[in-house]
């Protein structure tokens, strides 16, 4: 009955819905989170399913995720709840590449959520200036001063970041 009502809705989130959740992944910091986001900006793109889907769902979902992930934050700020217990270290990476995630993700958190989305839409899905205020319906001016300003901030909390990037691309 589903499949009817929102044709190709199942392969899109089968072929697409991986790339999604890792973007709202990074959004949020957190899997759950990042599920739910993907969730909830899902059901507000079928109430249009049928006029998307002709059109290419995949930049309106996009887009849906960037906003309800940007309202959702001005309407509660999650806190941190400090405990009396110190939690299990992660497991040892072998690659070492769980400890940069670990460290990129802690950065990210710090940032505001503009400043995040920016980075996000900028750097991991590759997203021209242009694309990117469009996505977030701000101007290209906006977009350049969350970039400079996100990224000054990760360079000031994060330096082993880019350290990290700096010998990569001298390699």
């Amino acid at each position: 009955m589903a499949e009817e009502q929102y044709p190709g809705l199942r392969e899109f989130m089968t072929a697409r819905g991986g790339a999604l959740s890792r973007a709202a992944y990074l959004l949020t910091g957190d899997r759950h989170l990042a599920q739910d986001l993907v969730q909830s900006a899902m059901l507000r793109v079928l109430r249009h399913w049928r006029r998307v889907s002709d059109t290419g769902p995949e930049a309106y979902v996009r887009k849906t995720i960037y906003h309800v992930y940007l309202t959702g934050r001005r309407r509660r700020r999650i806190r941190e709840l400090v405990t009396g217990q110190v939690p299990e270290p992660p497991p040892v990476d072998p690659h070492g590449r769980s400890d940069l995630r670990i460290s990129l993700d802690r950065a990210l958190a710090v940032l505001s959520p503009r400043q995040r989305a920016v980075l996000v839409l900028r750097y991991y899905e590759d997203l021209s200036e242009a694309d990117v205020a469009a996505v977030l319906d701000c101007s290209v001016g906006a977009v350049k001063r969350y970039a400079h300003d996100g990224l000054a901030r990760l360079r000031r909390i994060a330096p082993h970041l880019v350290d990290n990037v700096t010998e990569k691309a001298e390699a």
